[in-house]
């Protein structure tokens, strides 16, 4: 599957952390239903049998709701079930090495900091960038904060979507207007709600006004 600028609106990133009651299929349903655009399944702890099915369960809601869907860092699972594409970070597969791994027609998203690391990726085949942490975060407890400055130089360097990460939710995601970037990436700000398809429609509501200003 390919996309456009359209689909880096509002970008969901599953994280078990958040489950409560309820399942992870579920929580991602509810997402889906409150408009997210794109679904990333993140998983750091299963076993690649669980891995595996979780994922084709996921992939089935993206394909019924017509969401692109892309794995974590795992390029074998990724490969194994035809997933849309991957995702990975600076630590994880070089960009082009993942190109090479997953064809052309697969969608590929690396997270970087600097311009030098944006237009490497994007050299090597990346299609979208996720860039931050735009604001502190839980989620990531290593992850560094970069400026607005820096998360404008990059968009205005490169020519594929760039989509901002870390710390995001209502309250702040006003403040990345100007920044050129084409949607958002989230965890907590979803999957951490109440009522998780009433959060993901008013956030994305918010998140036009950033990218259409």
């Amino acid at each position: 599957m390919k996309f456009n600028n359209d689909d880096m609106l509002l970008y969901a990133v599953t994280d078990r952390a958040w489950l409560g009651n309820q399942t992870l299929d579920e929580q991602v349903e509810e997402a889906l239903q409150g408009g997210a655009t794109f679904l990333q399944l993140r998983e750091k702890e299963l076993n690649d049998d669980d891995f595996f099915a979780e994922a084709t369960r996921l992939q089935k809601l993206c394909e019924k709701y017509h969401v692109p869907f892309v794995i974590n860092d795992n390029v074998d699972i990724a490969c194994q079930m035809n997933a849309d594409g991957v995702h990975v970070g600076q630590l994880d597969m070089e960009a082009g090495d993942v190109r090479a791994r997953i064809g052309e027609d697969k969608i590929l998203g690396v997270t970087v900091q600097t311009v030098e690391q944006a237009l490497l990726a994007q050299e090597r085949g990346a299609d979208y960038l996720g860039v931050g942490a735009v604001f502190h975060t839980g989620s990531k407890a290593n992850a560094s904060v970069i400026s607005f400055e820096a998360l404008k130089a990059i968009c205005d360097v490169v020519t594929i979507p760039v989509v901002a990460i870390g710390g995001i939710n209502k309250s702040n995601v006003l403040e990345l207007a100007g920044s050129g970037i084409s949607g958002i990436a989230v965890i907590s700000a979803i999957f951490a709600a109440k009522d998780i398809c009433k959060e993901t429609s008013e956030l994305k509501i918010l998140t036009q006004q950033v990218v259409t200003r």
